[in-house]
């Protein structure tokens, strides 16, 4: 038997393999599909769980559940300001009112009776929902200028799912809106429902759109930058057909982990799992593309050049993904319960795309063959585009003058990281986390002008009864305290209640519960009571804010130095060469607080943010050093292959010259896709979108293409030290 008819049948043979994997990927797609369709009704969203029990608001929050099943501790206030002439006949006549509002069947925006999964009206109370023993009633402003009245919902219960698989606290707060507003427009009033309740369900409905809008304008986004970087009307289907099948494994694995308790998913990593596996698996489809772009012009048959071409990314890819992998898994140090569910989300996430890219998209392109590139389709034996163009031109320029590169690079670097020392990462409440002026936010903003800002939502002090009076009045004295009330035995009594020789205190602060201003005043609030009572806890919804902010100050403290190391290690063994590794990590925490510098600038004087959250510099800087060795790793795995070739200086011309594309190329669609979420109306996503994108534009387009190449040159072989190959 001849070599060519051996040679022909194994190509056959490889060929009808890449179409039984693509048939799998089919079977595996079905299953996971639905899955990731439903991942909405295992997301937990409670910000008082995702603290650790050790903290004291947590402890106080233990405590306080021991005066009884009806504290304001097992509630969650939705509250519904009535604003207008507010005399006696009216307090009266919203009193009736909302006490009989609890009796109102859940309803739409039109109100209709909401639907169960086959489109059938249900009738479901919205006293279903309340906390047990709730008093329900409404009273006026200090000027009878405004009424209150509050709907204290259970806050476990809050969390259900309806019949149709959506959340039920967005349809309480809509069927609130729908009959308030009634009420309002032929009392002369007008209404905004707001509290937790209120904000949260604004918050839910902002989420709402992960399973339709983000992901259509991703896939769009994504789509426009795949044509044109081909050029052509159907390579570009391939690679997001891939990225699709990678989002749909990761959701069903992460819906089933979730839906066991295993992982801790919320609506802010929903989204960011999305983009993040969309970009990343984009981002190594694009990899392996240009590298069988390229071997197709060395192989006659297909097959060989993609043998070669898997052989030449898998390590980078690899490498690549597992250090962005670990990198999240770090997370798993938090204290905060939702970033350390970020972690495995994120981390399964990129772990699917990389399984997926490496076998899915590879059995895709040879079943299709060469055209699939048409019209620019790859021939054997002709000259590779890309060894001419515009990265061939920067690459000889970085080489002819590389001190001129680096030092401009590093000046602009610089200047832009001056401005990272503006940014006031300082927390934002949940009125501000919208970029949008939502009904709860327009609510929260008037609520203040009529009302304490803590009204309904106090900060709760577990202290010794003998010790109340002391208590009371050192925290009246404290500027910001409006009021002090203990809990009492039953509604409308005057006897205190003591549990196991303690009370529970309510107080009201005169500024909204997460706001700044209310969040600076439990240091003081504790200091006060615990110089009086020792063994005495502070909780409540802003304590467990403060909280939450000292945890994720000792989040960065102790996860960004371990990502640091962690990367160093992954690069010096992947290029055998502490001096690389070393030279490219600086490279990314200089581009990181350049990214922050630009962030401050954008966020301040552009889009006029109230400010940024106490957890946006760790995760810009997971996101940003994470994914932006992923590029240091695409470059200099190849500028080895070619050192070892032909040495370092010419190595890293034939690197910068091939890889420059395929790595602006995947720094754009990264860009672009982290940007869409921009598209919900949170502020958090809106920043961590723009500084990832902006982060890895910068990363792409400066530091990989001119900062890094042009300090290789200046330095030479003994970049590879202690390799070998610095004696080359």
């Amino acid at each position: 038997m001849s070599d060519k008819s051996t040679t022909t049948r194994s190509h056959r043979r490889l060929v009808f393999a890449a179409s039984v994997v693509a048939i799998l990927w089919l079977f595996i797609s079905s299953a996971t599909g639905p899955l990731f369709g439903n991942l909405s009704t295992v997301q937990k969203n409670d910000n008082s769980k995702f603290l650790p029990a050790g903290v004291e608001s947590s402890k106080a929050s233990d405590a306080i559940l021991k005066f009884s099943d009806n504290t304001i501790n097992n509630q969650f206030p939705t509250l519904i300001l009535f604003e207008g002439k507010a005399d006696a006949a009216k307090v009266a006549s919203a009193n009736v009112f909302v006490q009989g509002l609890v009796a109102k069947n859940l309803v739409d925006s039109k109100g209709q009776l909401i639907k169960d999964a086959k489109g059938n009206p249900v009738s479901i109370p919205i006293s279903k929902y309340l906390a047990p023993g709730a008093q329900i009633g409404a009273f006026p402003s200090a000027k009878n200028d405004a009424i209150l009245a509050n709907v204290p919902l259970d806050s476990k219960s809050a969390g259900d799912i309806l019949p149709s698989k959506k959340p039920v606290l967005p349809a309480i707060v809509t069927t609130i809106r729908y009959y308030s507003t009634q009420y309002a427009s032929a009392n002369g009033f007008v209404t905004h429902t707001t509290g937790l309740g209120g904000l949260f369900a604004d918050l839910f409905d902002a989420f709402s759109g992960l399973d339709s809008s983000l992901l259509l304008v991703t896939g769009g986004v994504i789509a426009i930058i795949l044509i044109f970087v081909y050029r052509s009307p159907v390579l570009w289907i391939l690679p997001l057909i891939s990225a699709g099948f990678a989002l749909t494994l990761a959701g069903g694995v992460i819906y089933e982990l979730a839906k066991h308790n295993v992982i801790t998913l919320d609506g802010q990593s929903q989204g960011i799992l999305s983009v993040l596996v969309l970009g990343a698996a984009t981002d190594y489809a694009l990899l392996l593309i240009a590298r069988y772009r390229e071997e197709l012009h060395h192989f006659e048959h297909r097959v060989d050049a993609m043998k070669v071409a898997w052989r030449g990314v898998v390590e980078p890819i690899i490498a690549s993904g597992t250090t962005v992998a670990l990198g999240l898994l770090v997370l798993l140090l938090s204290q905060l319960t939702n970033n350390r569910g970020l972690g495995p989300v994120g981390a399964i996430g990129i772990v699917c795309a990389m399984v997926t890219i490496l076998t899915l998209l590879p059995a895709l392109l040879v079943i299709f063959g060469r055209w699939i590139f048409w019209p620019k389709r790859p021939k054997h034996n002709t000259e590779d585009e890309k060894l001419t163009g515009i990265w061939s031109k920067v690459a000889k320029s970085t080489e002819q003058s590389p001190r001129k590169y680096w030092s401009a690079a590093i000046l602009v670097l610089v200047i832009l990281a001056a401005f990272a020392a503006t940014l006031h990462p300082n927390g934002l409440s949940t009125a501000q986390s919208f970029t949008k002026r939502t009904d709860s936010v327009i609510g929260q903003e008037q609520l203040t002008t009529y009302f304490p800002g803590g009204q309904g939502q106090p900060t709760q002090v577990v202290v010794s009864a003998d010790k109340v009076q002391a208590v009371t009045s050192k925290l009246l004295s404290i500027k910001g305290v409006s009021d002090v009330t203990p809990t009492f035995t039953a509604p409308g009594s005057t006897e205190a209640k003591i549990v196991a020789g303690n009370e529970l205190l309510n107080v009201t602060l005169a500024y909204g519960p997460d706001t700044a201003a209310a969040i600076k005043l439990i240091p003081p609030i504790r200091s006060s009571v615990h110089a009086i009572d020792a063994t005495s806890l502070v909780g409540g919804t802003t304590a467990v804010y403060y909280d939450i902010d000292a945890a994720t100050r000792h989040d960065q403290k102790v996860i960004i130095p371990v990502i640091l190391l962690l990367i160093a290690i992954i690069l010096g063994l992947l290029l055998r060469s502490i001096a690389a590794a070393l030279l490219l990590l600086g490279s990314v925490v200089i581009s990181y607080y350049a990214t922050l510098g630009a962030c401050s600038i954008a966020f301040h004087h552009m889009f006029h943010f109230a400010g940024e959250d106490s957890s946006f510099p760790l995760f810009a800087f997971v996101f940003l050093v994470a994914l932006g060795i992923d590029y240091n790793i695409f470059l200099m795995t190849r500028v080895r292959e070619e050192t070892i070739k032909s040495g370092t200086r010419a190595g890293m011309t034939k690197g910068v010259t091939v890889t420059g594309g395929v790595i602006t190329s995947a720094g754009i669609v990264l860009a672009a896709t982290f940007s869409v979420l921009g598209i919900l109306p949170l502020v958090f996503l809106a920043e961590l979108g723009f500084a990832v994108a902006f982060g890895v534009l910068l990363d792409t387009l400066l530091v990989r293409s001119i900062l890094v190449p042009a300090l290789v040159h200046s330095i030479g072989p003994k970049v590879w030290w202690p390799s070998k190959l610095q004696h080359d």
